[in-house]
């Protein structure tokens, strides 16, 4: 592969690390104190929920996600935190960029009627597919310097 600058796997590696941050960013603009006490961000999302179009959306978020809102808002903004800890470092990149992966589609299937976060779940989504498919973490990744996921 001819790349401009770094080589393929240097810019995989751009990629990943671009991906991280963005989980980063996430989570540093997200209220914790309003998500852990007083459950805005899962609030926010019952009602989401609760319009959606899909009854398997309504019922699933009812079942796992409402009698759990403190739970699962610590789930999801460690989760995003996580990420993008072991996407910027490298670290057990290829369960980051697969959990990445699953936690963007579940946002998608979620937002569906809003283009905004279509985008970029849909964006994220596919640079962690792509970094999985490519092995992003061959390059400037503690795994590679651990010699983990050859």
């Amino acid at each position: 592969m001819d790349a401009i600058w770094l080589g393929g796997a240097e810019w995989l590696a751009v990629l990943r690390i671009g991906l991280g941050l963005w989980w980063l960013e996430s989570w540093r603009h997200k209220d914790k104190k309003a998500w852990f006490e007083s459950g805005a961000g899962i609030g926010w999302a019952a009602d989401v929920a609760a319009k959606h179009r899909w009854g398997a959306v309504r019922s699933g978020f009812a079942a796992v996600v409402q009698p759990r809102p403190r739970l699962m808002a610590y789930v999801v903004v460690y989760a995003e935190l996580s990420l993008g800890l072991g996407l910027v470092l490298g670290f057990l990149t290829p369960v980051a960029l697969a959990g990445g992966l699953l936690l963007n589609l579940l946002y998608l299937v979620l937002m569906i009627h809003d283009w905004a976060e279509q985008g970029q779940n849909s964006m994220m989504a596919l640079i962690s597919a792509v970094g999985l498919g490519a092995m992003a973490w061959q390059t400037w990744s503690l795994d590679s310097a651990l010699g983990w996921f050859r």
